[in-house]
This record gives C-alpha cells, sequence and structure tokens, in this order.
C-alpha cells in the first residue's frame, strides 16, 4: 500500500507499514564535489516514488561497528543529498510537531537511511513526524583546502535540509513552527554549531543533544588547513578530479597520520571550521549562542561509559588490560578521565550555562542495559532506545545478551520522554526536575542511579 504527498517542491509516493508511511530518498539538494548545496527546483508535473533507501555519503566503515554491529548495506554516491521522512498515515497537513534527526559518525560515516535508525516504532508510540538527514562527510563533506573547499559543506547541507523542512514538511503533516533538531554524537556536535549560526537561528525552537563530544570542540582554520595538507600529501593528486575510493582512502591514511603514535588521538581528522561560513569564529559564535539560549528549549545528555566504545576495542588498552592487577584499574581510570574531559565535563558546562542564560533544559543520563555486558552504556547505547526495533539491533554486540523483545521494551520510557518534550518542549514528570545551574543531578533513563541528588 501507498501513499502519495504533494508538497511545494515535488510529489511524492512512500510505502504504507500499518499506521505509519515511509518516504524513502527525497532529495533535498544538489552538490557539486567540494560546492556548496544547492536547492532544488520543484518538480510538480511528475511522481517521484521513493519506496526504497536512497544512497548514502561516500564512507569507509565505521570503527564502531564491532560495538553497534555492521550496518544496513547501503548505495554509496556523492548523489547523496536526501532525506527520509516517516510519518503517522494519513496525517492531516500541519498537525503534527517534527523531529528532524541528524546521524553521529565522526563526520566520517552513517546515513539517516539506515535501518538501524528506523523510526516507525518511535513515530507509531509517540504520533510525531521524524525526517532523517543524509550530509556529506569527511573529506568531501568538511576539507578545508584554499582553491578546493572552503569547509562545512556538511554543516550547510544540514541546515539546507533544515530548510527544506520549513517548506515542505507541512503536506507530510509536520507543523514547521514546532521543529525539534536531534543529533547524536557528531549529529549532536553538529547542533551545538548550528545554535550560533543566524541562518538556522529559526529554523528550529527545540534541541536534543545526545552523546555530543563537545571536550574536542571544532577545528580553527589553521587546525582544519593542516589536515588537508596532510590529506593531500596522502593523496598525491588533485581532490576535484580523484576517484572516491583513492579520496577514502587518503582520508583513512589522513586519520591514522593525525592519531599519532598508537592512534592514542581518537578525535575526527575532519569537523566543523570556525571562521568559514556558516559557523563564526570563536568569539562571535559564542555571542550568538548567548544571545539565542534563552529562547531553546535543550534535552542534552550522555551515557555513563561512552569511551568504552572506543577503549574497549583499541589494542593498546586491550594489551594494557592484559597486565596483572594494575592493568585493568589503570585502564580504567584513563578510560574514565578521558570520559570526564570528552563528554561529563563539557556537558556539565554546556547545561549549566544554557540554564544560566535563561533557556529551559533537562539533562539525563544513561546507564548499563545489562549487568553482563562488557561494554557497558557505551557510546552510541541511546541509538536502540529511540530508532529501529529489536530485530534491527538484534546482532549489536554492546546490547547482548538481551532478547530482541527486551531490545524493543528498554527504550520504552526513552520514546516516551522524547515524544513529550518533541510535542510540548518541556518534560512534565515531577521526579526529572528542570537542570539548574551546577546541579550534577541527570535524569536516568535506565534502571541504575547516576549523578547527584535533584
Amino acid at each position: 500500500m501507498f501513499q502519495t504527498v504533494t508538497a511545494p517542491t515535488g510529489v511524492w509516493r512512500g510505502r504504507v507499514t500499518g499506521d505509519v508511511t515511509v518516504f524513502h530518498g527525497i532529495q533535498y539538494a544538489r552538490a557539486d564535489r567540494f560546492a556548496p548545496p544547492q536547492r532544488c527546483e520543484p518538480q510538480l508535473q511528475h511522481l517521484v516514488e521513493v519506496p526504497e533507501p536512497g544512497p548514502i555519503a561516500p564512507q569507509s566503515p565505521s570503527r564502531l561497528e564491532g560495538v553497534m554491529g555492521a550496518p544496513s548495506s547501503l548505495k554509496q554516491s556523492e548523489a547523496c543529498l536526501t532525506v527520509t521522512v516517516t510519518t503517522p498515515h494519513l496525517a492531516q497537513p500541519g498537525s503534527l510537531p517534527v523531529l528532524v534527526w541528524l546521524h553521529g559518525g565522526a563526520f566520517l560515516s552513517g546515513s539517516g537511511a539506515w535501518e538501524q535508525y528506523g523510526a516507525e516504532q518511535l513515530v507509531r508510540e509517540t504520533g510525531i513526524v521524524v525526517v532523517s538527514v543524509n550530509y556529506r562527510l569527511g573529506v568531501l563533506g568538511y576539507l578545508c583546502a584554499p582553491g578546493i573547499s572552503s569547509g562545512n559543506l556538511g554543516l550547510l547541507d544540514q541546515i539546507t535540509a533544515l530548510e527544506w523542512v520549513r517548506d515542505n514538511i507541512e503536506a507530510f503533516g509536520g507543523d514547521n513552527g514546532r521543529v525539534t533538531l536531534d543529533g547524536q554524537s557528531a549529529g549532536a556536535h553538529s547542533i551545538v554549531a548550528m545554535l550560533g549560526i543566524d541562518r538556522a537561528r529559526s529554523l528550529f525552537s527545540r534541541a536534543i543533544i545526545q552523546s555530543a563530544p563537545l571536550g574536542l570542540g571544532f577545528h580553527s582554520v589553521e587546525q582544519a588547513r593542516r589536515a588537508a595538507e596532510i590529506f593531500e600529501e596522502e593523496l598525491g593528486s588533485d581532490p576535484r578530479r580523484a576517484v572516491v575510493t583513492d579520496i577514502l582512502a587518503a582520508q583513512a591514511r589522513t586519520a591514522h597520520r593525525l592519531a599519532g603514535r598508537g592512534a592514542m588521538n581518537s578525535a575526527p581528522p575532519f569537523l566543523p571550521v570556525h571562521g568559514m561560513a556558516p559557523l563564526p569564529f570563536v568569539g562571535e559564535w559564542n555571542g550568538k549562542v548567548a544571545a539565542n539560549a534563552a529562547r531553546r528549549k535543550i534535552l542534552i545528555g550522555n551515557t555513563r561509559d561512552e569511551m568504552a566504545a572506543f577503549f574497549g576495542p583499541h589494542p593498546v588498552f586491550s594489551a594494557m588490560r592484559r597486565v596483572p592487577l594494575a592493568g585493568p584499574q589503570l585502564a580504567g581510570a584513563i578510560q574514565r578521565r578521558v570520559q570526564k574531559v570528552v563528554f561529563d565535563n563539557p556537558v556539565q558546562e554546556f547545561a549549566d550555562r544554557f540554564a544560566s542564560a535563561g533557556a529551559s533544559v533537562w539533562r539525563y543520563g544513561i546507564g548499563p542495559l545489562h549487568p553482563d555486558n562488557p561494554f557497558g552504556a557505551c557510546h552510541c547505547i541511546d541509538i536502540p532506545l529511540l530508532f529501529g526495533d529489536g530485530d534491527t539491533w538484534r546482532d549489536a554486540p554492546m546490547l547482548r545478551p538481551l532478547s530482541p523483545k527486551e531490545i524493543g521494551e528498554s527504550g520504552t520510557r526513552t520514546r516516551r520522554y522524547w515524544g513529550e518534550f518533541v510535542h510540548t518542549g518541556r518534560i512534565s514528570d515531577p521526579a526529572w526536575p528542570m537542570h539548574r545551574p551546577k546541579s550534577r543531578y541527570a535524569h536516568l533513563l535506565t534502571d541504575e542511579t547516576i549523578g547527584g541528588s535533584a
């Protein structure tokens, strides 16, 4: 069964599954290599059928596949600027709040079209419209090299997708005046960038920031150009004409060089760049973030063991844990310290800063889903609480030994909270108070107690 929607920029047919309709692969923009995205011209003369996911951004396998499991296999193409829209079947135009999802992946991998990010269960339980965004990654999205690319193209893609939502989502049942921008990891980091970008200011009023590695910051122009120089050395040819496989291989070698001895620096080699459009220099950006804070409603948090996803499989730390007596304790101490620097402390500071500026902020934490899993509450364990279902996540090592039924049920509470926030811009549960500056309380979405008192 299919449903057809006529919007200002096109006519699309999606597949109906029960009481939910999914529109895959809707193109929101076009872009030549290393060029800013251009919005698509309206195409109202013919119907576009989008029953299957569109292509995803060119990428190498994620370093977290050993934690999350391998994603669904989808075609890769530079023509990847598409969204997936999931909506209650036959929703009245303009009637429902909207969640726009920005996937993570260290700005190197990921896709909003992966089966694991399917939003059918979330839409069915909460009655919202979900838009999942594909954007350019790695060198093709964030290279900052004079005469070749100005950088921040992936960030521009995301903003252009939000503009598509503003102009078209009413036809799918969404209210473009009630848009919540939600992202995890690199997607959450992107949202933080947008909080200080003028062009993005009116495109969303609420934000959900999941496991943003805020301690990494963004690149300065100097840092970005150094990464570009290394990449160009590794590529050995003009990136404007190189084949994608060569670009990805040189990108991997660049990441290896920047990681240093023992690959101890795991920061992404290509990030949004301060001082290159649309992201202002740090001082101006901070001022814009502060000026806009009071009108924002923010839901922010992270998991208890973020770094276990990175340190668990890391050969240096695997060897360290095998050292008798002191090895496991030392590895654990380093992991906890990096967790505080990259995630815990910056998230606390962000929540304090926004609450002090007048924003409405709620802070959450996530503990392990099963006591016997060695990854604990690692980076990305929040995603199955929202997206996909027990079957799509059944092979994820970070979820063992949970059954598909237990995986599906584990996120019921989280989906309920997210749905309420998207609908109302607040959390009404009296056990989860609004964040106060300097409070250490983070409301736990799983069954352990972390953080301080409310």
